[in-house]
């Protein structure tokens, strides 16, 4: 694995994420200084942790469908990347955004 490449990559991710915690953090802290409406900062507050659970979902079907991808390869025997490999992770990638979304609107 070539790590010069995975350290910029990394440290971008992180950089990124840092930035929209910190934006996150200050538009929750100004809102609640404007003296806003009880009732909105409550309906936000359940908007943000309603919105923390459906991610959760969507990435453990998510990941749990490319588990099943990978799992086919290895029965099948594959051990060469092939545009067949990489269309039945494809696959199994849009079958578990749509099993997510399913079960979100189903839930939501």
């Amino acid at each position: 694995m070539d790590f010069e490449t995975l350290i910029p990559i990394t440290l971008f991710i992180c950089i990124a994420y840092a930035i929209k915690a910190v934006v996150d953090a200050r538009t929750r802290a100004k809102l609640i200084a404007s003296n806003g409406s009880e009732e909105l900062i409550r309906s936000l507050v359940q908007a943000e942790a309603l919105q923390r659970r459906h991610a959760s979902l969507r990435w453990g079907i998510l990941l749990l469908a490319v588990a099943l991808g990978f799992a086919l390869i290895e029965a099948f025997g594959w051990h060469e990347v092939t545009p067949g490999v990489i269309a039945v992770l494809l696959a199994v990638t849009g079958v578990g955004n749509l099993l997510a979304y399913a079960a979100s609107r189903k839930l939501g």
